[in-house]
């Protein structure tokens, strides 16, 4: 009989450092510490998780040559499991974006949506392109075509704008192989199968709810006309009819304030390509080719978990699934197959695709410092006694672990305003919970902390301003549409987590 890694977990548990006393100190000392150095001295959040590891430990007790030990161990760990899904995401999304495809995507989408439609084509145009993408290289590429869809169907900003925003968000939070999501998946050990089904599950309720429903209700309070922006002719061969995108890429320049980077007056049969050199997209690769690319990645780790639940163990079928589903080996090979599809099928040579993979790995170093940090900070937890000591106190009140983790993470959240670092910390932090959790629960959990991270997005998160300076929103403006969609979409997860509790 196999045990649960959560079993093992347990049996492994440090015993604790110190005193109860001194060990709720040292969690408040480096909570408050990784807050202060985020928010107030801008620290970058690496150094800061690991200077609170340390921080915490030394308060415990713990000798500082265990304490690098386990922040170390920690680190390595994580690094191990989730940097290479990181790495292998972003090269998929890099070709995705320098391709054209993404273009293709929302332009085959939007050109067949009605006015009536066109929020929920706009929310299904953010999920689909939120699903490879990191949420900031994502919204550059929509941005244009929020402006021109809203433009040309003489509608608000806003009641296209949101249901976008809100399929790129819930993507972001809670399904993987977004950071947020695997780092959770990695420190809490749960399945990605089984999440992955479950995030996508829930993520739909989710955006339908915070995107094209909200909307309505958001466009009334704020009636943002969109800028005369992006207004070029459509070049030849382009197949966009109402939409009449003129190309965007994650790789403009296009910051916060200055959306005309985003690729104004550019060739839309270059796509998103038309900043590389020479090598780089001719035309557009098709729509089917596109989404089967985009598509695939999920459809791969879906077919593990449903070989897990349908076929015996030794069956040919599963174990196969089991292989091709592995997170690593899918999108591994859904980086080789959208090589030639999206690659190739767009025009590019061999140096225009292999260039396109290298760009795509310096952008993601933060993040995977960051997320490997987290690992740390989770393992110097674990190691002084701290997560044993908090799931106790949690078991004997009574507390659902899913609701706990989603209080954690969103406190965090709005501490920190990164929802990245509120992940990784509230997984830490609920470790010690998870011999108390099935595998399903576990999977729950990690959906209940993703929600969590994107609580209430307010001044000290990047993306508030990034979304605030895009859409020419004032303060107020952005808190009663971007804010608030972020805690729908937050509060509707957590609501939909319990609910398949109760059920499953």
């Amino acid at each position: 009989m196999t045990l649960h890694p959560a079993l093992v977990l347990a049996a492994e548990q440090a015993q604790p450092v110190a005193s109860a006393g001194r060990l709720v100190t040292a969690a408040l000392v480096g909570i408050v510490a990784l807050v202060l150095l985020i928010t107030q001295f801008s620290l970058h959040p690496f150094l800061a998780l690991t200077i609170g590891s340390l921080l915490v430990a030394a308060v415990a007790g713990m000798s500082m040559g265990d304490a690098v030990a386990a922040f170390s161990d920690g680190f390595g760990s994580t690094a191990a499991s989730v940097g290479t899904l990181i790495a292998l995401g972003a090269m998929f999304g890099k070709l995705l974006a320098d391709s054209g495809g993404a273009d293709r995507l929302v332009d085959t989408i939007v050109s067949r949506s009605g006015p009536r439609t066109l929020p929920w084509s706009m929310a299904a145009v953010g999920a689909l392109i939120g699903l490879p993408m990191f949420f900031e290289i994502g919204l550059v590429i929509l941005m244009p075509v929020i402006f021109l869809v809203a433009r040309r169907a003489q509608v608000s900003l806003i009641a296209v704008g949101i249901p976008a925003l809100a399929g790129l968000s819930a993507m972001h939070g809670l399904v993987p192989p977004h950071p947020g999501p695997l780092a959770a998946i990695g420190i809490l050990d749960a399945d990605l199968g089984i999440t992955l089904v479950l995030g996508v599950l829930v993520s739909i309720p989710v955006v339908v709810l915070a995107g094209p429903l909200f909307a309505t209700l958001a466009a009334r309070w704020v009636d943002v006309s969109p800028p005369a922006l992006f207004e070029s002719p459509v070049a030849a061969g382009s197949t966009t009819a109402s939409a009449g995108s003129t190309g965007t890429g994650a790789g403009a320049d296009a910051g916060p304030g200055s959306g005309a980077g985003a690729g104004a007056g550019a060739d839309s049969s270059a796509g998103a390509g038309r900043d590389l050199p020479d090598g780089g997209p001719t035309r557009r690769p098709g729509f089917a080719a596109t989404l089967f690319t985009v598509l695939l990645p999920v459809v791969l780790m879906m077919g593990k978990a449903v070989g897990d639940i349908a076929a015996p163990e030794g069956n040919p079928v599963r174990a196969a699934l089991d292989f091709v589903g592995t997170p690593l080996v899918a999108l591994l090979l859904s980086v080789l197959v959208a090589m030639v599809t999206l690659g190739t099928g767009s025009g590019m040579n061999r140096a225009g695709i292999m260039g396109s993979l290298e760009r795509s790995l310096p952008a993601i170093a933060g993040i995977v410092l960051i997320v490997a940090a987290g690992g740390g900070f989770k393992q110097t937890l674990v190691d002084t006694g701290i997560g044993a000591m908090i799931a106790g106190w949690a078991t004997g009140a009574g507390i659902s672990a899913l609701l706990l983790g989603w209080l954690v993470a969103v406190a965090i959240r709005l501490a920190t305003g990164s929802a990245t670092v509120a992940t990784v910390t509230a997984a830490g932090i609920l470790v010690p919970l998870l011999p108390t959790l099935d595998p399903t629960q576990t999977s729950l959990l990690v959906l209940a902390i993703g929600a969590g991270s994107l609580f209430f997005s307010h001044v000290n998160d990047a993306g508030f301003w990034l979304v605030k300076e895009y859409f020419g929103l004032t303060v107020g403006q952005n808190i009663k549409t971007w804010s608030i969609m972020e805690t729908v979409i937050s509060v509707s997860g957590l609501v939909l987590v319990l609910l398949i509790d109760l059920v499953i």
